[in-house]
This record gives C-alpha cells, sequence and structure tokens, in this order.
C-alpha cells in the first residue's frame, strides 16, 4: 500500500509548471525522479533527482554512442555528493550517501521519420545498483501524439506498466524495481515541425560507411576516372591509322633498320600478332648473316645446315629460332619446330616498344588481397569496405589490363616507321650490291612486299643459298624456299598459347 501510495504521489500532486521545472525529491531510498523537457530547438533539458542510501555510493553510465546514434552530453552539474566523468563515448556519474540532484542537456535525442518527430531518451540506464523506484515526467511544446514506453534489460520489449499522458499533456512515467543495467527507455512522439530534429547517425557494423570508408571510396572514384581517360586517351592514340614516315636504310653504305628493329619484330609492332612469317623471316635473315646456308638438294626440296654458331650478337628469340628450325647440323624443312616466340615478345617488351603486362598479373592479386582484407576486418577491427575498395581496385586494373593497348609511344613511333621502309621498299631500286640486297630482304617478306623486292633485285644473287652444280642462284628463285618455310612453321605447332593476347591494329 505504501509503495502504490509513493506511485500515486506525482500523478495527484505536482503541477505541469513544477513537474517541467524540476522532479519531485524521491521518497524511496535506492530511487529515482527524473524530469524531461524537449525545447524547440531539439536539445532535451533533463533533471535526475536520485536518493542513495548512507554509507554507499551509486554509479550511472551513459553511453554516447548507442547502435548507430551518436549523442551529445553538456552543461553538466551536481548538487550534492557527486562527480561525473566524461571519456570513451560515454558519460559517468558517481554519487554517495544523501540526495543528489544531476542536471544536464542532451543533444541528438530527437529524430524524424515520415514527418514525425520522435524523441527517445533512457529515463533510466546504466545505473550499478538495483533502483527501488524510477518516476519520470516528459514536456514537450506540443502534447505527444503517441507514447511508447519499455523496461528491462537493453533491447527487451517489454512496457512499461504505468505511462500515460495526463490531462494537462504532461507525460508520466512510473518503474519499480528495475534491475542493474536495465533500463526505461521513453519515446515520444511528436506532430511534424514541433521541434528541431537533432539525431546524427553514424552506421555502424563491421560494413559501416564511415569517414575513412568514404575517403578511400571518393580515391577510388577519382582514380578510376583518371585511369579511364588514360586509357581512353592511349587505345585512341593506339587505334589511329599509322602515317608512313621516311626512313634511311643505308648508313655509311651499309643496311641500318629502323631502330634496329629485326624481321621478327613486325608482326608484333603492326598487328600484335606472331605469325609463322614472321618466324620465316627471321631464318631468313640468319641465312642472309651467314649463320644458316640453304642447300637446295633438289625440286622443293631445301636443306638447312648451321653455318656459324649462334653468338652475342643474336638476340634471345633469334637463338630460339636458330636452335629450332636446325636442331643437329643440318635439318629439312620437315624438322622445324615453331619457338622463340616468348622471347620474342619479351624482347619487344625490353627495347620499350611494347608494354609489360604487370597489370594482368596486379588485377587478380589485389582482388584477392581485397577478398581476404574484408573477411579479415570483418571479424576484427570493422571497416571491412576497405577491402571492398581493395577488390574494386584490382576489378578496375583487371579490366584496364585488358583495355590498355600494348604498343607503347615508342612502338607507335616505330610503326610509323615500318610503313615507311614498307613504302620504300615497295618502290625503290634495288642495290646493285648483293649484301645489301638479301639485308633488305627478311624485311620485305616481313612487310609482305618480298614479290615486288624481288622483281626490282632480279638481277642480283643470293650469296647464302646453294644448289648442286651452281655457282650462284639469282635472288628471285629464294621465294620458293621461304614459301615452304612460313608452310612448315604453320604445320609445326599451334603459335595461340605464346601469342599475345590483345591483337594492335596496323
Amino acid at each position: 500500500m505504501k509503495l502504490a501510495a509513493l506511485l500515486l504521489i506525482p500523478f495527484l500532486s505536482a503541477t505541469p509548471a513544477a513537474a517541467q521545472d524540476q522532479p519531485s525529491l524521491p521518497g524511496l531510498p535506492q530511487s529515482v525522479e527524473v524530469a524531461l523537457k524537449v525545447q524547440r530547438d531539439g536539445s532535451l533539458s533533463v533533471t535526475e533527482a536520485v536518493s542513495v542510501p548512507r554509507d554507499t555510493s551509486m554509479t550511472r553510465t551513459i553511453p554516447l554512442r548507442a547502435n548507430d546514434r551518436v549523442l551529445g552530453i553538456h552543461d553538466i552539474s551536481i548538487e550534492g555528493a557527486g562527480n561525473a566523468e566524461s571519456g570513451n563515448d560515454q558519460v559517468t556519474f558517481y554519487l554517495r550517501g544523501g540526495t543528489s540532484v544531476l542536471r544536464y542537456t542532451v543533444d541528438g535525442a530527437v529524430g524524424t521519420s515520415l514527418g514525425v518527430e520522435h524523441v527517445t531518451w533512457d529515463v533510466a540506464g546504466g545505473w550499478d545498483t538495483r533502483l527501488e523506484l524510477v518516476r519520470a515526467t516528459f514536456a514537450a511544446p506540443a502534447i505527444p501524439d503517441a507514447l511508447s514506453c519499455l523496461a528491462g534489460p537493453p533491447g527487451s520489449t517489454t512496457r512499461c506498466g504505468a505511462a500515460q499522458i495526463d490531462h494537462s499533456g504532461l507525460t508520466r512515467v512510473s518503474v519499480p524495481k528495475l534491475e542493474p543495467g536495465s533500463r526505461v527507455q521513453l519515446t515520444a512522439e511528436l506532430p511534424g515541425g514541433t521541434v528541431t530534429a537533432t539525431e546524427k547517425l553514424i552506421p555502424s557494423g563491421p560494413f559501416a560507411a564511415t569517414a575513412p570508408v568514404w575517403w578511400s571510396w571518393l580515391a577510388f572514384a577519382v582514380l578510376s576516372i583518371a585511369g579511364a581517360v588514360a586509357v581512353y586517351v592511349r587505345r585512341r592514340r593506339d587505334q589511329q591509322p599509322g602515317r608512313a614516315t621516311p626512313v634511311q636504310l643505308l648508313d655509311n653504305g651499309r643496311f641500318s633498320s629502323p631502330d634496329g628493329v629485326l624481321p621478327g619484330h613486325v608482326g608484333l609492332l603492326l598487328t600484335g600478332r606472331v605469325s609463322s612469317v614472321d618466324l620465316a623471316a627471321t631464318v631468313l635473315d640468319l641465312c642472309v648473316r651467314n649463320y644458316l646456308w640453304v642447300s637446295e638438294e633438289g625440286p622443293r626440296n631445301w636443306v638447312l645446315v648451321r653455318r656459324n654458331p649462334p653468338d652475342e650478337h643474336l638476340t634471345a628469340f633469334e637463338r630460339a629460332v636458330y636452335t629450332a628450325a636446325v636442331p643437329g647440323e643440318a635439318a629439312t624443312l620437315a624438322e622445324v619446330r615453331e619457338a622463340g616466340v616468348r622471347e620474342l615478345a619479351a624482347d619487344t617488351v625490353r627495347r620499350g616498344w611494347r608494354s609489360p603486362k604487370r597489370l594482368s598479373k596486379i588485377g587478380p592479386r589485389l582482388c584477392g588481397y581485397g577478398v581476404f582484407l574484408t573477411v579479415l576486418l570483418a571479424f576484427t577491427v570493422g571497416y571491412a569496405q576497405l577491402g571492398l575498395v581493395l577488390l574494386a581496385t584490382g576489378i578496375v586494373v583487371t579490366a584496364a589490363a585488358r583495355l590498355l593497348p600494348e604498343r607503347t609511344k615508342a612502338g607507335l613511333d616505330l610503326r610509323d616507321r615500318l610503313l615507311g621502309l614498307n613504302a620504300q621498299l615497295r618502290t625503290m631500286e634495288a642495290p646493285d650490291d648483293e649484301l645489301l640486297g638479301s639485308r633488305a630482304l627478311p624485311y620485305a617478306y616481313a612487310l609482305g612486299e618480298a614479290d615486288a623486292w624481288l622483281v626490282n633485285a632480279c638481277s642480283l644473287s643470293a650469296y647464302w643459298y646453294g644448289s648442286s652444280g651452281e655457282d650462284a642462284v639469282p635472288l628471285a628463285r629464294t621465294s620458293g624456299f621461304v614459301t615452304a618455310l612460313t608452310v612448315a612453321f604453320e604445320g609445326a605447332r599451334d603459335l595461340r598459347p605464346d601469342e599475345p593476347k590483345t591483337p594492335a591494329p596496323a
């Protein structure tokens, strides 16, 4: 009967004005009287009168961060035996024996949803001591349209036994016997426009979009746009038709190719692919440079003979082609094998004519690291979206690696010079020197101008080509050998596994 009378005292005796200014003093030890008042600017004024038994202490901890909501508490004052401490996203009140009155202001308690303001506050919560009685009043510039009061452990949906709006519009709440760690949560819905919404929401959880995450996504977006522009510019430049640039074939009377380009390089630089023509032109070039000898044993019967061993003047791919074309001291065309394609591609990269395929390896690695980092952060410190940023970066890098043209600016310049060489071989007159005529022949085959060049050089002999019973073989007669050599390379092995995957248009 005594407890029931105490529950009714504030409902019968307190006036609305008095309730809005300050709470009544607690009538029971270990009890709390609370007065809440929301202002027009959305701030919540809180006054708590707490009765602490003599020779004991009570502590209340108010978290400033709950789920996605961030609160602010300021203007703290205490009348009585106690003190307050702030830090680590919480405010803690330490109270000693007697009655203490706590006053403070809360920012962030007013939210809005569908045009309705809702004020949510834990009237009591975070106490380390059982409360015999919690009573509270709530006042606002307008009468609440709806009221919700929950009591019990955090997360529970048990409603308060006594929570109502009286005839004057004052909200009253009364909860007896609140266990330590439990809370009394009051939510009042106000008509839209009554007060200013002050709620601050910061997403929580491992995939929360926090400030570092937003900055990371912004950096990713900026870099992606810059990368897309760079890819577009390079592709557009690479796809533009080449312009034949005049070249000088003779240097002090000796044959000189543009930038030291070899016949085997021509296919990669013009079409982005290695064909049997490029390998046949490489073998022909080795013959012209006296590393190999062509012996004509009969109609459509040729034998390649080693004349000089490969030395430091040959590149890695030339040595590979040399060994594959003539496995022993001599070999027929049926014995030639495809080789040197990988070395050929690597040589163009080394010379700076084509880009290395680093991005094609980096992209999948970044994707793997991104997945690993996402899982790791999700189960540890959070910020898991940073892993997603890394994963997205890997995907973009992988796409860029497929879209980027392989030819560099130096490769494009050399393409134009090869086109100039092509035009020059098609129109120029062959020199009188057999050496110069033969030195140009492999490039004419690689560029597809062999027929025109052989017509121009019909008066020259092939010093690298022999036939039984003949001392001098006309240069034009070698066309059958090169054609047969090209066919032999085509049938030796499928070239596709070693070819570049992205052809570059001429």
